[in-house]
């Protein structure tokens, strides 16, 4: 009896010990949580509160109702060509930041010797600033005089020696997109080495009883044991790229002409350049519902695929 009740008091003694640590951990998340949801939501609402008005900025404001809307959805062309622009933009910057992070991670966990180093090297993009990596890459991309890459390519093509490549309307929209892709391609790579390490080494061992070779390994037992992680890491690449802006309006302003041209450089410009502030506001309005649309795809499509 003596021994029931005392081991009825440490369970409970360790439930109070365990309620205690989450009501600690809640109460330090909590003001950060609620700041964030109000800068967000007073954001969204401010907004739609002035998307439905004419205003240059300087004197009084004109309610227009979803005349903004209407002309932002039907008569907007340059609008539809920036929404096809951001899931390109997207796209490639999932293919990149994701994939090739996961790819680099799996380099990492294979190399024996300047681990340190090499997770070093590839990390030091993310911490540059958007400026100092655009400004890189516009000397490496140069014409006159003549850039890295394009002495490299011209040593074996002459005729490529001159390409242009944030000023070519086909390829502009692309060359931004990569630049994207490389700043952040360390920091997943940090994410998926940190998962890869963490996989229990009994599974491993389990496969390679069972006969599978390193590839195997990798496809078969890591992989899918660091499927959240693949998720999550989708997940912030889909939300990073979706309202990416300043690496495409540094390097290329969007141009040549409207090429490369995304949903949050035309609202910038709809906005401060233009000083249409209604009608960068709905433009505003449209790209957090396109984000909604994508990622609740995304979800449902990720839910499916573990069903």
């Amino acid at each position: 009896m003596w021994k029931r009740t005392r081991g009825c008091s440490e369970r409970g003694d360790n439930m109070q010990k365990t309620f205690g640590k989450k009501k600690v951990i809640l109460m330090f998340l909590l003001p950060a949580f609620v700041i964030y949801t109000l800068f967000v939501v007073v954001s969204v609402i401010w907004a739609g509160y002035y998307s439905v008005f004419d205003w240059s900025g300087v004197g009084d404001k004109v309610f227009v109702g979803i005349k903004n809307y209407k002309q932002l959805l039907t008569e907007d062309k340059i609008f539809w060509q920036t929404v096809a622009h951001t899931l390109i933009y997207t796209v490639i910057c999932v293919a990149i930041e994701v994939f090739g992070g996961l790819l680099f991670a799996i380099f990492l966990t294979r190399v024996k010797h300047f681990r340190a180093g090499l997770q070093t090297l590839y990390y030091v993009p993310v911490v540059i600033s958007s400026v100092a990596i655009c400004q890189i890459f516009s000397k490496l991309f140069s014409v006159t005089p003549t850039g890295v890459i394009n002495a490299v390519i011209g040593f074996f093509n002459p005729d490529l020696l001159y390409m242009e490549w944030t000023s070519n309307a086909s390829i502009s929209l692309y060359v931004a997109a990569f630049v994207e892709g490389y700043k952040y391609l360390g920091l997943y790579m940090v994410i998926f080495y940190a998962a890869l390490i963490g996989v229990p080494s009994e599974l491993a061992e389990a496969a390679i009883v069972d006969g599978a070779n390193v590839p195997q390994q990798y496809w078969h037992v890591k992989i899918p044991y660091i499927k959240p992680v693949i998720i999550a890491n989708c997940v912030l690449v889909l939300n990073g790229s979706l309202r990416s802006y300043d690496i495409s309006f540094l390097l290329t302003k969007g141009g040549p002409g409207n090429a490369s041209e995304l949903m949050s450089t035309y609202m910038y410009k709809q906005a401060f350049s233009s000083m249409k502030y209604g009608y960068g506001s709905a433009v505003a309005m449209a790209i957090v519902v396109i984000c909604l649309i994508v990622g609740g795809v995304f979800r449902r499509v990720t839910e499916g695929g573990e069903q």
